[in-house]
C-alpha cells in the first residue's frame, strides 16, 4: 500500500483497476478543513491524463507491474513479437499499444518491457537507434546547405527528415525520444 505521503512524479499507483502514473501533484494546506492533494495522472493503458484529489494520508495500492528483459524478434501483421530472455517464451504486443515506438524497433534489439498483470504495457528504447536509409530522394552534388532537409523512409517503415546528402542505403543515426535525425554511421 503507498500513501498520499509518498507520492512524487513518476510513482505509479492503481485506481479503479487502472495503472496510472503520477505526472504532477501539489499539497493543499487550507486554512479551514483537512489537507489534499491534487494530482494530474496519466493512464498507463491509454495515455489519458485525469485529474483527482486525495485526502492526506488516504491509502493507494501499488500496481502489479514487472519489468522484463525482451528481445524482439519480428512484425506479424499488427502485432510485434518479444521473447522473454530469461524463459524464452514469445509475447505479443499490439502497435495500439506501443505506439510510435514500435517504428524504432529493430530485429534481434534488446530492450526492458513493462508489464501489467503479465500483459505488455510499454518498452524502454534505447536513447538512439541505427536504422538503414530504403528510400529517399537521390542527392546531388553541391547539396550542403546547412539546415536543407528531405524525408527518408527507414527500414522499419518510420519517416525522418535528414540532411540532403543521405542517400538511400546510409545508415543514420535516429533520436528515438524525439524523431530526429543525429547523423551518419
Amino acid at each position: 500500500m503507498l500513501s498520499t505521503t509518498d507520492f512524487r512524479r513518476g510513482l505509479k499507483i492503481e485506481m479503479d483497476g487502472v495503472p496510472y502514473e503520477i505526472v504532477d501533484f501539489l499539497h493543499v494546506k487550507p486554512g479551514k478543513g483537512g489537507a489534499f492533494i491534487r494530482t494530474k495522472l496519466k493512464n498507463m493503458i491509454n495515455g489519458r491524463v485525469v485529474e483527482n484529489t486525495f485526502r492526506s494520508g488516504e491509502k493507494m495500492v501499488k500496481p502489479d507491474l514487472e519489468s522484463k528483459d525482451m528481445q524482439y524478434l519480428y512484425r506479424e501483421a499488427e502485432d510485434f513479437v518479444f521473447m522473454d530472455m530469461e524463459s524464452y517464451e514469445q509475447m505479443h504486443a499490439g502497435s495500439a499499444q506501443l505506439g510510435e515506438k514500435g517504428g524504432y524497433l529493430k530485429d534481434g534489439m534488446e530492450l526492458k518491457m513493462l508489464l501489467y498483470k503479465g500483459q505488455p504495457l510499454d518498452i524502454d528504447l534505447p536513447a538512439s537507434v541505427v536504422l538503414q536509409v530504403s528510400e529517399t530522394e537521390p542527392g546531388v552534388k553541391g547539396d550542403t546547405v546547412s539546415g536543407a532537409t528531405k524525408p527518408a523512409q527507414l527500414e522499419t517503415g518510420i519517416t525522418v527528415n535528414v540532411p540532403l546528402f543521405v542517400n538511400i542505403g546510409d545508415k543514420i543515426k535516429v533520436d528515438t525520444r524525439s524523431g530526429d535525425y543525429i547523423g551518419r554511421e
